[in-house]
């Protein structure tokens, strides 16, 4: 019979490529979304109340689940931190503990940005001092230790784990569900004329296909899920690509890969605005070697390959 997967935020940029994942591998897969919901296929689920959380698993009765939903995006989260608190860090701990009570392992995805990414830093192991620099890190930090901890208080350490991923990229249904596939349109923008499209040129990004992590997701939980001692593999994991780029050199991909000149985009060199409300790292580089010490493949995809494939741009 095969194993259960549920998974939340299953609408989103990751959410869609972990059921895939998931599938292909043989689990019967259950999904869960809120405003992009289209039941029976995916349950309609508010995981900020608890009652609607503990009936579908009890529904469902999933060995696994895999939690994608998230206020992810730095200015919206900085836009509405209640939200952002109740949904990152509420929602999460509650999640934890209906899961804990039944026993059923549990995957909280996090972010690069719980590091402070400063300069000479990286690459950060997971055993490296938290210290996030904006409300978005903080309130997934803040999830983070509010999952292990109901793990700890229900006796059930091991239970879950922490996978903490950087900026995604992949198949979506729109370029803004992903900071990387929104750069097509700058390179689109930058082909107006007197066009003068900024780009930031100063911090590094490792951008992280979504079928990768997906894919990451799933040995994780065959493998957890078949220690008799989960207490002695680690709570906390990291996966990201080694491909380093600034969003300019993504551009500057772009605009190779599809053969287009880019002087209407400006490379801006001067890091964070000290005015903006929102700050970003210099460079939050994840150390992957947790996850390769667990025997998990840790391999990525080629992203300019990737975009070739994508953009249909087959040929140089």
């Amino acid at each position: 019979m095969a194993k259960t997967a549920l998974i939340t935020g299953a609408t989103g940029l990751l959410g869609r490529q972990v059921v895939t994942a998931y599938e292909r591998a043989g689990w019967d897969v259950k999904c869960t979304g809120l405003s992009r919901a289209k039941p029976p296929t995916i349950l309609k689920v508010d995981l900020c109340a608890e009652a609607e959380v503990a009936k579908t698993l009890d529904d469902v009765r999933p060995s696994v689940v895999v939690h994608c939903a998230a206020n992810r995006f730095p200015d919206k989260c900085d836009r509405d931190p209640v939200a952002t608190r109740a949904l990152n860090i509420a929602a999460s701990a509650s999640l934890a503990k209906l899961c804990a009570a039944q026993s059923i392992f549990l995957i909280y995805i996090s972010t690069d940005y719980v590091f402070p990414g400063t300069e000479g830093d990286a690459p950060y192991e997971v055993t490296s001092t938290p210290n996030p620099p904006n409300l978005y890190g903080e309130t997934k930090l803040e999830g983070e230790k509010a999952v292990l901890s109901e793990l700890e208080k229900a006796g059930r350490p091991g239970w879950a784990v922490v996978l903490r991923v950087p900026v995604l990229y992949g198949e979506a249904e729109k370029p803004e569900e992903s900071a990387v596939n929104v750069l097509m349109n700058s390179v689109w923008k930058a082909q107006e004329h007197d066009a003068a499209v900024a780009m930031d040129h100063w911090a590094l990004r490792y951008p992280t296909n979504t079928e990768d992590v997906a894919r990451v997701c799933q040995d994780i939980s065959t493998k957890y899920l078949a220690a008799e001692d989960k207490t002695s593999l680690p709570t906390i994991l990291q996966f990201s690509s080694e491909d380093r780029f600034t969003k300019y050199e993504l551009c500057e991909l772009f605009a190779d890969i599809m053969g287009l000149p880019l002087d209407g985009m400006k490379a801006n060199t001067e890091g964070n605005d000290p005015n903006a409300s929102v700050k970003r790292p210099y460079d939050c580089h994840l150390s992957s070697t947790a996850l390769k010490d667990l025997g998990i493949n840790v391999a990525t995809m080629d992203l300019k390959g990737w975009w070739r494939r994508e953009a249909r741009a087959y040929r140089k």
